[in-house]
C-alpha cells in the first residue's frame, strides 16, 4: 500500500514504514503506540486482518491533544539526537 493512502494525521505519527518484497507494509515504527481504533483504521486500509507489524520508539501513551502539543518538539529532538549519534 502506497504509503500516501495513509490519512497524514496517522503519517504524521509514523516515524517509518518498512516494506516486503512485494511491497506490502511489514512493519510500521510510531513514535508512540498507536491507540486501538487507529491499528484497526491502519488494518482495514491495508486489507489485511493478519498484520501486526506495530512498533513504536517510546513505550509511553500519549493523547492526541498531547501529541498535537509536543510532536514538533519531540521529533526535533529525535532527529536531532540520532544525528548526534553519527558524530560519535
Amino acid at each position: 500500500m502506497p504509503h500516501q493512502k495513509i490519512p497524514e494525521y496517522l503519517q504524521d505519527k509514523i516515524f517509518e514504514i518498512r516494506y516486503n518484497a512485494d511491497n506490502s507494509i511489514s512493519k510500521t515504527v510510531s513514535y508512540f503506540p498507536f491507540s486501538e481504533s487507529e491499528k484497526q483504521e491502519i488494518i482495514s486500509l491495508l486489507i489485511d486482518s493478519r498484520f501486526n507489524g506495530f512498533h513504536s520508539i517510546f513505550t509511553d501513551s500519549v493523547t492526541d491533544e498531547e501529541w498535537l502539543k509536543t510532536k514538533d518538539q519531540i521529533k526535533k529532538k529525535f532527529r536531532d539526537e540520532l544525528f548526534d549519534i553519527d558524530k560519535i
